[in-house]
């Protein structure tokens, strides 16, 4: 598509998402309210924030603190047409990557023991987490473009590595809504921002001037980091540890928003990737995915959301790897503590957990 053509379309799009933005806006007083605490974690750009996994690490931390939480999903590319559906109760999978999405089971994998429901109106998923789960406190999962549910608390999560991309809305570049919207924004989540802190390019120059002003609002920027843990073969049977990487030429299976930064963490790790097999964001694999992998010497690598959608049988005797990867937060603890307050000074969340 021509590069004015897809001005011109980001242009109309960003006056979609301005009008709607601004009616719910309008609108607010009609906005679902629960009987419970509500955080939203969201981003501004087309994946690639780390907002699932880092939604997943509040909700363990909360929990791990005696609180009630329930994860909220949309169960985006799942073909359930429910209007709630449980992924998991806490203990038990009641669905399928299929059914529910792969996001609901990221989820799931990182936040054990948490209740994970998908559904599109968070509104109805949200009162039933407190009806069958007593929640008292609801996390959505790429909550900020989802107006019909009043939340307590808004946190948009940055790429820091990529950032805004080019800084155009879609589907010129990365942005789902103009970077003015973060005005409404509580929060804002940097996500592998410290190992471009030395970076003197322009575009991070930009970033940092975002950031800057943000926390100049009086408004809190926090910072976290994905970490990769191990590669775990695709049928669970064995593992690797991440040194077995240095040196070793990999081929990298993914289908996910941003595959350079998965590339850049396996290199980070001394991996050699010397072939790629990349798919959409969101792919739904078959086995003529995966039948023609070169495995002469080379170590087959995929994400977890990816592997979520890939049978073993589909390798013919082959191994993939998945590197699993976990999200840590600076500061933890004493994010945790003013996450508790700004809930509890609300009047939305009890003064204590149980």
């Amino acid at each position: 598509m021509p590069s004015w053509l897809l001005r011109g379309a980001s242009v109309c799009y960003g006056a979609g998402a301005r009008a709607h933005r601004g009616f719910m806006r309008w609108t607010s007083g009609g906005r679902g309210r629960l009987a419970c605490a509500v955080v939203s974690v969201g981003g501004l750009t087309v994946g690639g924030s780390g907002k699932t996994p880092f939604a997943a690490r509040l909700a363990s931390g909360l929990k791990r603190r005696g609180w009630r939480v329930v994860l909220a999903s949309r169960g985006y590319k799942g073909n359930s047409r429910l209007p709630v559906s449980v992924v998991s109760d806490g203990s038990f999978i009641h669905s399928s990557v299929a059914h529910s999405g792969d996001e609901s089971f990221v989820l799931a994998a990182h936040a054990p023991g948490v209740p994970v429901l998908v559904g599109r109106d968070r509104r109805l998923v949200g009162h039933h987490a407190v009806s069958a789960f007593d929640a008292q406190i609801v996390i959505l999962d790429d909550g900020f473009q989802h107006h019909r549910l009043a939340r307590d608390l808004d946190i948009v999560c940055i790429d820091g590595p990529g950032g805004f991309g080019n800084r155009r809305l879609l589907p010129a570049g990365p942005l789902r809504e103009p970077i003015s919207t973060l005005g409404d924004a509580d929060w804002l989540c940097v996500m592998d921002g410290r190992s471009t802190a030395s970076e003197s390019s322009g575009e991070t120059l930009r970033e940092s001037d975002t950031i800057r002003s943000f926390e100049a609002s009086g408004r809190e920027v926090i910072w976290a980091r994905r970490r990769p843990i191990e590669l775990v073969s695709l049928d669970h049977s064995d593992t690797l540890s991440l040194a077995s990487l240095r040196g070793r030429r990999v081929g990298l299976l993914s289908g996910v928003a941003r595959p350079s930064s998965v590339r850049r963490t396996l290199e980070s790790l001394g991996a050699r990737v010397v072939v790629e097999r990349r798919f959409r964001d969101h792919h739904k694999y078959t086995a003529k995915d995966c039948d023609d992998l070169d495995h002469s010497g080379l170590l087959w690598i995929t994400t977890e959301k990816d592997g979520l959608k890939i049978l073993p049988d589909w390798l013919g005797g082959h191994r993939l790897w998945v590197l699993r990867i976990e999200v840590e937060i600076e500061q933890e603890d004493a994010v945790l503590d003013r996450l508790q307050a700004r809930l509890q000074s609300t009047g939305r969340l009890a003064k204590r957990p149980g």
